[in-house]
């Protein structure tokens, strides 16, 4: 089997069903799909139960609310296919998109690590259809998470980009990779600070993946895909209060251990500087909230002081400015 679909679920069944039902409509099911429920509060087994008889599904559910990371680690640990793509549980999948996948993986047969693109969309869309949700009713125009409009093959460093993404691989669902490589790199995990299932509160239990990608990829090919194969949707995520969080301090924190594990000099400066054009309003912004904002999880050296060499750390106040100015005069 080429492609293991790993979906990680907790107490998101309705998206799930949606999920799942976009994969119902693939034109050929050739594809095993993973669930590992963290112990949520509905009977998940039971409401998947009508999709066995149309996917290939292997489910779990955790005694205990594992975190994230644990969860995450603990689905794709479950599959036997090639190549592991991670799917959210509140993300569609395109019509004919594992189709499509299969094809450029078999295409390009030498490479490790695939970034697959994909559409953005806000979650009160689905509420205007049916459910579960059918994807031939999705919009003809939809944002995409990378505004790329051209496939190319690279190094696995090469994905570094700001042009690629804002995100740096953080946004693991559109990422699809050899599975071998994978088990036999996770070695690399701290399994002290992974068992912290506080949303984000450390590096390890929100970019251990970015750990295991660094000692598997590092030396792969990879491949952009820049046509969109899956669909986010916007607004069900419960950690949005976080999310200012992770850009200035996850964030910076996964280009600088991309640094420490080969990532050359330049590519890691313009990144790295283009990471913090949010710093100084989003910092400030997570102050004044405090904790439900992650404020305890910022380490002053660490996170503020050793930012501010870099020109758009301070150039974010100017940014700020000026986007609340355009606003303004465009009322």
């Amino acid at each position: 089997m080429l492609i293991s679909i790993c979906i990680p679920t907790y107490n998101r069944p309705k998206s799930l069903l949606n999920c799942l039902n976009s994969l119902v409509l693939q034109t050929k099911k050739n594809f095993e799909v993973c669930i590992s429920d963290n112990c949520s509060d509905k009977n998940i087994k039971k409401l998947i139960q009508p999709y066995r008889k149309k996917l290939k599904i292997k489910f779990n559910k955790n005694k205990k609310n594992l975190g994230f990371a644990l969860n995450l680690l603990k689905v794709s640990n479950m599959a036997s296919g090639n190549f592991i793509w991670f799917l959210g549980d509140d993300d569609l999948i395109v019509r004919n998109g594992v189709e499509k996948l299969e094809k450029i993986i078999k295409k390009n047969n030498d490479c490790d690590f695939f970034w697959i693109n994909s559409f953005y969309l806000n979650k009160e869309y689905l509420e205007n259809f049916s459910y579960p949700f059918n994807t031939k009713n999705l919009p003809k125009n939809m944002r995409t998470h990378s505004l790329l409009k051209k496939d190319k093959r690279l190094k696995f460093f090469d994905l570094i980009d700001r042009k690629i993404s804002f995100d740096f691989l953080l946004g693991v669902f559109v990422c699809v990779f050899r599975r071998d490589k994978w088990k036999e790199n996770q070695n690399v995990i701290d399994r002290k600070l992974i068992k912290d299932n506080r949303v984000w509160s450390n590096f390890e239990n929100t970019c251990f993946f970015i750990k295991i990608f660094c000692a598997a990829y590092s030396k792969s090919n990879a491949y952009f895909c820049a046509r969109p194969l899956s669909v986010s949707l916007h607004g069900i995520r419960e950690w949005s209060s976080l999310y200012e969080m992770v850009e200035i301090v996850r964030i910076p924190e996964a280009l600088d251990y991309f640094r420490s594990k080969g990532l050359n000099f330049t590519s890691y400066i313009i990144n790295k500087n283009y990471a913090l054009r949010n710093f100084f309003n989003y910092f400030f912004k997570i102050l004044i909230y405090g904790d439900k904002m992650g404020r305890n999880y910022i380490n002053l050296k660490k996170h503020f002081f050793y930012n501010l060499i870099y020109p758009n750390a301070w150039l974010s106040i100017f940014y700020f400015v000026f986007r609340k100015l355009s606003s303004i005069l465009k009322l």
